[in-house]
């Protein structure tokens, strides 16, 4: 018994020495690029999964239908997989570590600065954009890759293709690891995390060719799975007098600006928008096989594949301005699993059902 609390005494001082490494690591890239914050927010911005959805997904579903499935299969199944982690892990953030802590004891604590991107309420370990980028990026790489070399053989045509794509994956991992770190919502130790889950989570699902021809039926179990385990951990939580909602209280009590805090940052949100979203791919593709018609060439023309694709974004974008009511808790998730949910049906179903109709009414007006 002794020999536990002692290995446990050495294991949480060396835990508070990774995390003051790490708020100094925070300390001096507010210090030295302070200059860089509206970068670094944009860089935030572009690693969230609401890009994904709102931006990557629609594009690579409409150029590539395959690879937009699986960037949607990646994002959902690495952001679940993150939350898991959160509730296991237990991970600090610095902008809430830095204030209880007592490794700064005998010394001046240092000065991190808070920005409104800054008080995420979930835990910090593994860090969910870091995850989240890697996961997503290294699939449109991977895919990518194919279409580029186009079967060509040539060796410094494939050096070439492989080194400007990989230089670019990774430069995008080090600027939103940074730009984690730099906002101190994250210690250096949860990005890296971050980084390698994702990869991990995209290198199986690159594998899971199965999830190309699921059926309805799949994606319905597969969401409640992902939902019943999700509360089975909760629960699981609660009986072993766990508060699950421990980083939401530290959120609310050290946030610089309480409007800063959001719910829907909360773990409870990603994961109504990842099953909403999962939901509405299998539900979107379903119905698009109900209602295939007889004009389907008109999916192979670029033109085609294009007007959808913009014409997704520009509704995608009105719908991310509407913004779910958060006074009751459950209208809010109830509302962020629809809202989640209308993505993919709009991408896959309602845009190219309505470019189709657009485009038959078209064609018989020309031929009268």
């Amino acid at each position: 018994m002794h020999e536990k609390r002692l290995c446990s005494l050495r294991l949480e001082a060396v835990m508070e020495a990774v995390h003051g490494y790490g708020i100094s690591t925070t300390q001096y890239l507010q210090l030295h690029y302070g200059h860089a914050h509206g970068w670094f927010a944009l860089v935030s911005a572009v690693a969230d999964l609401r890009t994904t959805f709102l931006v990557f997904f629609p594009i690579c579903f409409h150029l590539h239908t395959a690879v937009g499935v699986k960037l949607l299969w990646v994002a959902v199944v690495g952001d679940w997989i993150n939350l898991v982690l959160k509730w296991i892990l237990f991970g600090e953030r610095p902008y809430w570590w830095i204030q209880e802590t007592l490794y700064y004891s005998n010394s001046t604590v240092p000065q991190i600065q808070q920005f409104p991107t800054t008080c995420e309420t979930g835990p910090g370990s593994p860090s969910g954009h870091a995850m989240g980028a890697a996961g997503v990026y290294y699939a449109m790489v991977t895919s990518l890759m194919p279409v580029l070399l186009n079967g060509d053989g040539d060796p410094v045509k494939k050096w070439c293709v492989h080194g400007c794509l990989w230089t670019l994956f990774w430069a995008v991992q080090v600027s939103v690891c940074l730009s984690r770190i730099f906002i101190a919502a994250h210690f250096p130790h949860q990005v890296i995390a971050g980084v390698l889950t994702g990869i991990a989570v995209a290198k199986v699902v690159n594998r899971a060719s199965w999830i190309y021809s699921a059926t309805l039926r799949s994606y319905i179990h597969t969401t409640l799975f992902l939902l019943s385990f999700a509360l089975g951990l909760y629960t699981l939580l609660e009986v072993a007098s766990i508060d699950p909602h421990w980083s939401l209280s530290k959120a609310q009590r050290w946030c610089l600006h309480p409007d800063w805090v959001r719910l829907d940052t909360t773990p409870f949100a990603g994961l109504l928008r990842n099953t909403g979203a999962l939901f509405g791919l299998g539900l979107s593709l379903h119905l698009s096989m109900m209602i295939e018609t007889e004009t389907c060439s008109y999916r192979d023309s670029t033109i085609y594949r294009l007007f959808c694709a913009l014409a997704t974004l520009l509704l995608l974008s009105l719908l991310d301005s509407f913004r779910p009511p958060d006074h009751t808790q459950a209208l809010f998730y109830a509302l962020s699993f629809c809202k989640s949910a209308t993505v993919p049906l709009t991408t896959v179903g309602l845009v190219p059902y309505c470019a189709t109709a657009v485009l038959n009414m078209y064609q018989r007006r020309k031929c009268t």
